[in-house]
Formats: C-alpha cells, structure tokens, sequence
C-alpha cells in the first residue's frame, strides 16, 4: 500500500502521457475537457489504491471516480471513448506493476487491476446510462413544447434552435398530421411511434395532448405517404393532414390548418384516411374557417367569373340542374359535348372536376360563397382580403 501510494503521481503522469500518444481524440478535444479527462484518470487511480486497500467496498471507490467531471462531460466523450480511457490506464498500472508491488505480490496486483477495471467500466457505463436518460426525458419535454408551440402558431426565432436541438435537419418540406391517440398510450407505444417516425420521415416530431396525437413530418420524401404509413399509430377515427409548407416558420399555418380539418372532418364520413385540409374546404367553409372561404372564392370563383367563354354561367346551370349534362345543354340552347368541354376547362382553371360527385361539391360551395360575397358587399373579388369572406359568412 506504501508503494502504491509514492507511485500514484508517477502513475497519473504516465497515464496522461500515454492517452496524449495514442487517443487522437484526447488531443484533439480542448484544454479545458482534456484537463477533466486527466482528473479522471487520476481519481480512477486513486480510487484504485483506496479499493485495493478495502476490496469489499468496490462501488463507492468507482462511483468516486466520475464524481471528479461535470456530468457534460459526457457530452464530449462517448461511452466508447472513455472504455478507452479506462484500458489505457489499466495498461499503464499494469506495466508498473512490477515496481509498485511488494515482493511476491505482483500476480496479487496484476489480478486487483483486472478485477477493477471490470468495476470501472460497469461504473462508466452506469454513468452514461444516466446522462442517456436524463437527456431522453429533456428532449421529450422539449419535444412536447416545440409540437405545442407549432399547434399554437408560435413561429419565434428560438423555434428552430428548439427543434436543431431535437435533430431536426430542416431540409424539404414541413407537414403536420393530427388525428386522436389510441385507447392505450404507454412508454413502449410511444417510443415505437418515434422509432417509426423517424424511419418514414428524415425528421419527425411526435405530440401526445391529451385525446390528440399530433405529428410533424418533415423531409424531401411524400410526407403524405409518410403520414399515412404511421396510421395504424393513430386510434379510430380521421386523420388530417396539413398543407405541405416549405418552412419552419410556416408549421404553424399546416397545423392550423390540419385542426380545423379535424373539427369538421366528421361532415365527409367516407373521407380517406389521412385526407388533407385542402380536400375538406367545403366542411371547413361550413364553420366559418376564414381561409377556406377565401380559397373558395378567390381560387375558384373569381378566376371563373373572370374567365371566357360562359363557364361560370355554365357551370351554374350544371350545379343547378342537378348535375346532368343534356338538362345543362337543353338550358343553355347548347350540345351536351359543348357542356362537357366547358367544364374540362373548369377543371383546367381551377383544379376541381365538376363531373367528379366530390370535387361537383366543392365547386357548389364555392359558387354560393361567391354568390353570398357578391349580394353582401358588391365589390370587386379581386381585392378580397383573406380573413374577409369568413367573417362576412360566419356574421350571416
């Protein structure tokens, strides 16, 4: 024990030396961490000396060996790192071994070693399975705020820093998903929801509020494909999706979105699972969601009324008709071809195919809305500001 002593300088002098020689990360990290991992070296020995003075007492000599370093620390220096760190200096204390044991005791000091650096490294892992779960439960708290802060429309400077610390890479586009969370919610369901979130979507955030399960996807992939990958994570019921938006600024107005949808989701029973907001203007018009109305109005209705060719006119006689072309044709004085050109033309301009029974509703929707706007205000579509065709029907 004397010898151990005088030599545990000596000892802690080599070890640093022989971690600077052979652990290119050791040099490479910055003054102040290679001076932790030199004090960790020399607690570990020292803890050593102690343990071998009193071997039935092996947890609290190791244990004092990782008190010496701040736990961030582990921030810098893998698990891998540090089962280094603690063969380089068992290799040092065994190539002394010869010196600092007493005669006929170097087998008795060459086994102590061995048997020590088993405790070192089951201490060592205990040590980063701790930080692992510590910063597990920060990031799911931090998770849980940055989803709310998205559902909420808080698009501040601190979100993406947030959201960089969680892994999100922010490259492509940016969808959120919202539908209702299943009967059982435990550890494992939710930690195998963001393993498989993370596997169909390069980045992924998981919500659990309450009866609400939330996602957002991000990545250059189909976020739709993806989002409709993770639906058996979701309990019964629709799920909607957000429109697809290209920044992290924007994540707000897809999850804005993808909750009104889900509010008014219950008007189109045989929705497909996910359905998107864009496909539920209609059910999302019918509660006063402003943005709906204005796309209503302003993507279909103004650019018919403004177009060529008596479409507007001609789907109106179509809607009313009850949807029969040769009822359309007998009205306008036209051939019921000349009808089912038109109405290619109004699917050309804006996007909705009035001979589809689903997208016919659509248009009907936005015809009466632009019908209502006209009769109310009698002003120019043109200049309708968004927020404006919500507020007038929603008062009416």
């Amino acid at each position: 024990m004397r010898l151990l002593r005088n030599g545990s300088g000596m000892l802690a002098t080599a070890a640093v030396r022989r971690l600077d020689e052979e652990l290119k990360w050791f040099r490479e990290l910055e003054a102040e961490n290679r001076s932790w991992v030199g004090l960790v070296a020399q607690a570990g020995i020292s803890a050593f000396i102690s343990w071998f003075e009193k071997p039935h007492l092996p947890s609290q000599a190791t244990e004092q060996i990782f008190a010496a370093a701040p736990p961030e620390l582990t921030r810098s220096i893998s698990l891998q790192n540090t089962l280094q760190l603690v063969r380089v200096v068992v290799e040092v204390v065994e190539e002394h071994t010869d010196e600092l044991a007493a005669p006929g005791n170097t087998a008795q000091l060459r086994e102590a070693v061995l048997r020590y650096s088993r405790e070192v490294a089951f201490s060592a892992a205990e040590v980063y399975a701790r930080a692992a779960e510590v910063r597990g439960a920060w990031d799911a708290r931090l998770e849980a705020l940055v989803v709310d802060a998205i559902v909420r429309g808080d698009t501040q400077e601190s979100l993406g820093s947030r959201m960089s610390a969680l892994g999100w890479s922010g490259h492509g586009g940016t969808v959120v998903a919202i539908g209702h969370t299943p009967t059982s919610v435990d550890g494992p369901y939710t930690a195998d929801l963001r393993r498989a979130a993370r596997r169909a979507a390069a980045d992924a955030l998981v919500g659990i509020q309450g009866d609400r399960l939330v996602l957002v996807l991000g990545g250059a992939n189909d976020l739709r494909a993806a989002a409709a990958a993770l639906g058996d994570y979701f309990g019964p019921g629709p799920i909607v999706l957000g429109p697809q938006v290209t920044s992290l600024a924007d994540a707000g107005t897809s999850a804005r979105h993808a909750l009104t949808g889900l509010k008014c989701v219950a008007a189109w029973p045989t929705a497909p699972r996910p359905v998107s907001a864009a496909e539920l203007l209609p059910e999302r018009a019918l509660i006063a969601d402003a943005s709906a109305q204005h796309a209503l109005i302003a993507d279909i209705y103004q650019p018919l009324a403004t177009s060529r060719g008596s479409l507007l006119e001609t789907l109106e006689a179509y809607i009313d008709s009850g949807r029969s072309l040769e009822a359309t044709a007998r009205e306008l004085y036209v051939h019921p071809n000349t009808v089912r050109y038109r109405l290619r033309k109004v699917a050309e301009i804006c996007g909705w195919d009035a001979l589809e029974p689903r997208e016919a509703y659509v248009l009907q929707t936005a015809l009466a809305l632009g019908r209502l706007h006209n009769t109310r205000w009698g002003r120019d579509l043109g200049h309708l500001p968004e927020g404006e065709a919500g507020t007038f029907v929603g008062n009416l």
